[in-house]
């Protein structure tokens, strides 16, 4: 699947991208970022927080590599910058699979660099920018 995200439509796109990951992909709770830095994923995923119910402030964990949310529901939602990590032991040592096991969603930027340590079925979505400054979202 394949949308057009523009920050005049984020929130529309926010609400598809996550209708189509329910109907389609609701046994998944990891969700890959990939994309060059400034293409939006942060951005994206804040939007994202937001449909979701997150009203605490959603910040990119670059220097923390994980910050944690909660929904007005009370569900816990994992986002990770794993920008600054140098090797992946890193990732062994704050518990990764405590997240990435407990079926709570899980936000992913720079998925790179632990893709070996990633779930088997995990959801990869890269944000590509385009001439115009438009992104293209695609989801696999």
């Amino acid at each position: 699947m394949e949308l057009k995200l523009t920050l005049e439509n984020i929130d529309n796109v926010a609400k598809e991208f996550l209708n189509y990951i329910n109907k389609n992909m609701s046994d998944i709770n990891c969700l890959a970022f990939y994309g060059e830095m400034g293409s939006g994923k942060t951005t994206f995923i804040k939007t994202l927080c937001k449909q979701l119910g997150v009203n605490d402030t959603v910040t990119s964990p670059t220097f923390a590599i994980i910050n944690e949310y909660k929904t007005v529901n009370n569900t816990e939602i994992y986002h990770f910058d794993f920008y600054r990590i140098e090797k992946i032991e890193e990732a062994y040592d704050f518990g990764y699979e405590d997240y990435f096991y407990s079926k709570n969603l899980c936000f992913i930027e720079w998925p790179e660099l632990i893709e070996d340590i990633l779930p088997e079925n995990f959801i990869k979505i890269t944000i590509k920018e385009t001439d115009g400054g438009s992104r293209i979202l695609t989801i696999k």
